[in-house]
């Protein structure tokens, strides 16, 4: 029986995924197993790409996507992402096996892809939760992660666009001639819901220190897989009774074959907007954005709130464990290599036997990196000074504890 799996949590890339055929040949990565893109159930079937032009401009955008995702400016997201790794501890025999709470996270993962539905992670801070959409992204090809930081003003259409209206005014009244899409920014949500052959990763960090209705706010675009921009959908009211002759008139241009008379009649109600992918821009038709594959949706939440049962009925859920053990050191091994964790195991497993002792929800695993990387590294330190360094670096989170 075929691995229903796409997402494993161990920062190894397997599948060229695949909007079509898997064995179609165009665009192939050799060195990854060609795998078809699950589809999904009936009941969310979102935007069907059919227009040749439009299919043209989304595959050229996803290329960008796939560039941006491989340069220099994401190097740090595919570390992270590489890096990143699920629960796990040694079995009897030595050998390393995923714990029942790591299976419950790949589970949900996974599912949250088959289902297209929104994860909502919970867990202590620094248990990998908002690593996991990295992972997600890295292991599975589908670009940089699009990332939306949740504050308690943050409202549902920060995350959807943002228009300039008073740089549009400045330049009209300069006489500036330019399109209303320049004054148009897609935010992070707004870009993942672009049409796309693969689905984007939308990481919308602690939800729980939004304003109380975001959550309810989101249910629409999450429900429809779509939104509309007022200020585009305004001018094409405007321009709808404008004919492609009209159009043709109007820009000076010669008879058009039948092929680029389609072309025209795409862009007389199409504008080019900014994205939250920086230079890459993206086309929007008659003013509405709507998703051709839902977004890996990944909200984590340090459970500091409770939600409305509307909103979670819409998710699906699940709880970062804290890593320990093995999982520890496997998560050392990803950040300094096998290499360097061989050259000093025991002094790494003395210190993340101390972790472990005052661990209880309130460190982080950066906290232990931290004391990994200075009191195993290049520094000569006598035993009081690397007792207390020790002790600084892994203090309690809670100030509470420290008074």
């Amino acid at each position: 029986m075929t691995n229903w799996q796409l997402f494993y949590g161990d920062g190894t890339q397997r599948y060229n995924l695949r909007h079509q055929n898997p064995d179609d040949e165009k665009g192939k990565n050799q060195k990854l197993e060609p795998k078809a893109f699950p589809a999904p159930p009936p009941w969310r079937k979102f935007h069907e790409i059919e227009d040749e032009q439009e299919k043209k401009e989304i595959n050229q955008r996803w290329n960008d996507i796939q560039k941006l995702a491989s340069s220099e400016e994401n190097k740090r997201g595919r570390e992270r992402g590489e890096k990143f790794r699920i629960d796990v501890e040694k079995t009897k025999s030595g050998e390393e096996e995923i714990t029942a709470a790591g299976k419950e996270v790949l589970n949900a993962v996974n599912a949250a892809i088959y289902l297209r539905r929104p994860l909502l992670i919970t867990g202590n801070p620094g248990s990998g939760k908002t690593s996991l959409a990295y992972a997600i992204a890295y292991e599975l090809n589908l670009g940089s992660v699009l990332t939306w930081a949740i504050t308690a003003r943050s409202t549902l259409l920060d995350g959807l666009y943002r228009y300039d209206a008073i740089g549009r005014l400045q330049d009209a009244e300069k006489k500036e001639d330019q399109s209303i899409g320049d004054y148009i920014t897609l935010g992070a949500l707004g870009t993942a819901f672009l049409p796309s052959p693969l689905p984007r990763v939308l990481l919308i960090d602690e939800i729980d220190k939004s304003d109380i209705n975001l959550p309810n706010d989101l249910l629409h675009i999450f429900e429809e897989g779509a939104f509309k921009i007022p200020e585009l959908v305004r001018r094409v009211k405007q321009t709808t009774p404008l004919s492609v002759e009209d159009y043709r008139k109007k820009n000076r241009r010669d008879a058009l074959s039948a092929e680029e008379e389609d072309k025209e009649r795409w862009l007389i109600n199409t504008e080019e907007v900014f994205t939250a992918d920086g230079k890459i821009k993206a086309k929007i038709h008659g003013g509405t954005i709507c998703c051709a594959e839902f977004p890996i949706v990944i909200m984590t939440s340090n459970g500091e709130r409770e939600f409305p049962p509307a909103f979670l009925r819409r998710c699906l859920r699940v709880v970062m464990p804290d890593p320990k053990g093995e999982a520890l050191k496997s998560i050392v091994k990803a950040h300094f290599g096998e290499t360097a964790f061989k050259k000093t195991e025991s002094e790494i497993s003395k210190l993340i036997e101390d972790f472990e002792k005052i661990q209880n929800g309130d460190r982080t695993t950066d906290q232990l990196l931290n004391a990994v990387h200075l009191l195993t590294n290049h520094i000569s330190l006598d035993a009081l000074d690397k007792d207390g360094l020790r002790d600084l670096l892994f203090k309690s989170l809670s100030i509470s504890e420290e008074l």
